[in-house]
């Protein structure tokens, strides 16, 4: 069997334990007690403790299942002993001890000699007596901490410190959250907050995380104190630490807020709040606020976009409802593109850092993704096009910059909003008059509008026809490095509008190994800041296009390590060219073979037929991925899969999943993958994304499981998180090569351990797995029918199965391990044949 980890204790702690929190540290040394410092995973339970919160609130839930019908139950018999005493149970799991004891008390009046009834009520009462006590100490303790915070006469830091952090362990307990909101807590928080010190603000936004996490009523009493125009400034001040904890502490609300509308049940604690979808409102659009405001830091525009991204879009399109994103959209989307169309050191421009843009443009794109109809559509154009043409028409320079720059932020987010914007009169006109500007920000602007304005191949031309001269002279003349490389990448753009067909070159035989070799010169150029090497990567990414770019650049370690090393810095717009470079050099792209008859039908019509490099064959890229893999490109992108960014987009982790698949087409490759974290980092990518990201992914884990012990290769609880992906390949919509690779993953997968088996029988895959026994491929037969072998293992699929009869009767001809060769068995028709 699979070791399932620490054993789970046979209890767990209600929410009204009897001792203090685990991590308390006493903040008087005078009483001589001490704990260690709160963990990420709790001494003697085995889980961490978000995992041990969900444990708490799933069982909460099944006893909550248990009120409605034990209530219902007593309102047709309000004399019904065993409902009443059923629901005292529940409740005083729920630690509602004194609701509970009301109903013991009935109970005990209607049989007044049931001793169990009157052995529970005695229990019962110790217990209200135990907590009784135990709210008391912590009242106590509550009361010091806060003396020991807000006493301006205390000097001792680290005195302070074990308040603080003592604080916030109590939050994360529920007793210890409910007691410090009994005891007037938020009113003590907000004195912590006005103190303008960065260490108070930061516990006492951490301790509000706890008191809201998971808990709705408590989230909108809170709010409702702070009032949400206090924590969007909070969220705007200058200390990065306390920026990033105030959006901690909006995501945690928006989260619970969220929640307890979806809850179709609601508990006591939650039934006087109905709707908290104004509450949301207004703390939307106090971070909408919050993007345009002057005196807000660059980092607190950046926290705000990104909460934004979050809490805004539709999880799935499975869900109708996107009132939200046309709200935003209405409200505040010039606000957005206040932050998109800043030019930085321009005078007066907001404070941004080198992601903001970015970050507005990944927001732009998530809200043009979440309209559903093309009126919806065409009034995201026009807010647009109104925005860009106030900034272009009858303004000066500097407004003609800022539309410009408006222009490249829609281009890298919403395209199709950013070509209708290109096409307004006179815009593509004062792109080209500014590339040849004496000022470098001018420069800077224009060749970076110009760069993303060739994605259309129809611009590409035009640009190649009217701007090719332009930037050959400024990438030879220019005395402004970051200029020149933006130049440059503007000369790889365009020589790569062939894309991989070998027939088509752009610019004279050589050109492209000569853009290729600057840029991996200034690549490894560690004298040059990121912001300005990540241009050499998109170019890169553009030339690699070229099989022979390919080639050089692979043999270029340090070249490659310079890459790897890019995607850790700061600016983390720099990924998705990383990952077009990799996904160029795997040829993990989508093509396929063309029709011989259709190739000699299109040479008689003489038509153009794209070409294959001849570099490009499995061969050469065989090499190329035992390269890059000894160059460290698995250790590199689990680091960027474990890092959260809103660089990390959809279409990026798609990428991804396409250069891991490609990493282990080769069954000796797999091992080194997952030895730096390949199998780790594929999991996720599985589950979130776009849909080809995730099947590419889920292939990846299924070849890996096949030729891998998948007990080393997903260690501990991490296997079971396997499970779904495989399950995924199995679907009708799949190609019958991820259908049998899938097959032979859970093969491996049923055969540890029975706990594997059930898991695969809760994704109901044991229906899919019986249809493919009937599969016309002779593999895909095969592989079903191993898999169901396995799978007879447990007992409820044998159960389950009509007519099925047990592998270990008088007339089984095989093993339990394998089908029962019974013609009884409907799903061993294919293993009898």
């Amino acid at each position: 069997p699979v070791p399932a980890g620490p054993a789970v204790p046979a209890s767990y702690p209600s929410s009204a334990s009897t001792t203090l929190p685990r991590g308390y540290v006493n903040p008087s040394p005078s009483v001589g007690w001490y704990s260690p410092p709160p963990s990420k995973r709790s001494q003697g339970s085995g889980f961490a403790e978000p995992e041990r919160a969900v444990l708490h609130r799933n069982r909460a839930a099944c006893y909550l299942k248990l009120l409605p019908h034990s209530s219902a139950a007593i309102e047709a018999d309000g004399r019904d002993v065993k409902a009443l005493f059923r629901r005292s149970q529940a409740l005083q799991k729920l630690g509602r001890l004194d609701q509970a004891v009301s109903d013991l008390q009935r109970c005990v009046s209607l049989e007044p000699k049931n001793k169990a009834f009157q052995e529970a009520l005695r229990a019962l009462g110790s217990s209200m007596h135990e907590k009784m006590k135990t709210m008391s100490c912590t009242d106590s303790k509550v009361e010091q901490m806060f003396q020991i915070l807000l006493d301006p006469q205390e000097k001792d830091v680290d005195k302070k410190q074990k308040a603080a952090q003592n604080l916030i362990v109590l939050a994360r307990e529920e007793a210890g959250a409910e007691k410090i909101f009994q005891s007037d807590g938020v009113r003590l928080l907000t004195q912590l907050l006005d103190t303008a010190k960065a260490d108070l603000m930061l516990a006492a936004l951490r301790t509000l995380v706890g008191l809201c996490s998971g808990h709705r009523s408590r989230s909108m009493a809170i709010l409702t104190e702070l009032g949400s125009s206090r924590l969007s400034a909070v969220l705007g001040v200058e200390h990065e630490q306390v920026s990033l904890a105030a959006c901690n502490l909006l995501h945690v609300m928006f989260d619970s807020l969220k929640e307890g509308m979806q809850k179709d049940f609601r508990g006591k604690e939650d039934a006087v709040v109905l709707d908290s979808s104004k509450e949301q409102k207004v703390l939307i659009k106090d971070l909408l606020e919050l993007l345009s405001l002057e005196g807000a830091s660059a980092h607190g525009r950046d926290n705000a976009l990104n909460l934004l991204i979050k809490v805004v879009p539709r999880k799935s399109p499975k869900d109708i409802n996107n009132s939200m994103s046309l709200w935003v959209i209405d409200q505040g989307l010039k606000k957005i593109l206040e932050v998109g169309s800043t030019v930085c050191g321009a005078p007066g421009s907001l404070p941004v850092t080198e992601n903001s843009r970015m970050s507005a443009s990944v927001l732009l794109s998530k809200l043009y993704d979440d309209l559903k109809c093309d009126a919806e559509r065409e009034n995201f154009h026009h807010l647009c096009e109104d925005y860009v043409r106030s900034w272009f028409e009858g303004q000066e320079l500097a407004g003609k910059l800022r539309a410009i720059q408006t222009v490249s932020c829609l281009l890298q987010g919403p395209s199709e909003a950013g070509n209708r914007v290109l096409e307004l009169e006179g815009i593509m006109d004062s792109i080209l008059s500014l590339c040849a500007s004496v000022h470098e920000a001018h420069q800077l602007v224009a060749v970076e509008a110009l760069i993303h304005a060739a994605d259309k191949a129809k611009r590409a031309s035009f640009i190649t026809a009217n701007g090719v001269s332009l930037l050959k002279e400024i990438y030879k003349h220019s005395e402004r490095d970051s200029i020149r490389i933006r130049a440059l990448v503007g000369l790889c753009k365009l020589g790569s509008a062939g894309g991989t067909d070998f027939s088509m070159k752009q610019f004279a035989e050589g050109s492209t190994m000569k853009l290729a070799k600057q840029c991996r010169k200034w690549l490894c150029n560690e004298t040059i800041d990121a912001g300005t090497r990540r241009w050499a990567v998109e170019g890169l990414a553009y030339l690699t296009f070229d099989a022979d770019v390919k080639e050089e650049f692979v043999e270029d370690k340090a070249a490659m390590q310079a890459m790897f090393q890019l995607t850790k810095s700061e600016d983390r717009s720099v990924l998705y060219a990383v990952a077009s470079t990799l996904v160029n050099c795997t040829n993990s792209y989508d093509h396929e073979e063309p029709d011989p008859q259709m190739l000699e039908l299109a040479k008689y019509a003489k038509q153009h037929i794209p070409e294959q490099h001849p570099k490009d064959k499995p061969d050469f890229v065989k090499r190329r991925v035992r390269k890059l893999l000894t160059a460290g490109v698995v250790s590199a992108l689990a680091c960027v899969v474990k890092s959260e960014n809103p660089a990390l987009t959809n279409s990026c982790r798609e990428l991804i999943s396409r250069v891991f698949l490609a990493l282990v087409a080769e069954a000796e490759d797999r091992g080194s993958v997952v030895a730096q974290g390949g199998g780790k980092a594929l999991i996720p990518l599985s589950l979130e994304g776009t849909e080809v990201g995730q099947t590419k992914a889920a292939q990846a884990l299924a070849k890996i499981t096949i030729t891998s012990n998948p007990e080393m290769a997903f260690p501990g609880e991490r296997i079971y998180e396997v499970v779904r992906p495989l399950v995924s390949l199995l679907h009708l919509q799949r190609s019958g090569l991820e259908n049998f690779e899938g097959l032979m993953a859970l093969t491996n997968l049923a055969g540890i351990s029975e706990r594997l088996r059930q898991k695969i029988l809760k994704e109901r895959a044991v229906p899919m797995i019986e249809g493919y026994m009937f599969e016309e491929h002779e593999l895909i037969r095969l592989a079903a029918t191993e898999c169901m072998c396995n799978m007879a293992m447990s007992k409820e699929v044998r159960a389950s199965r009509p007519g099925a009869c047990s592998p270990s009767a008088p007339h089984c001809t095989v093993s339990p391990r394998l089908a029962c060769r019974c013609r009884s068995c409907s799903w061993t028709r294919a293993a009898t044949a």
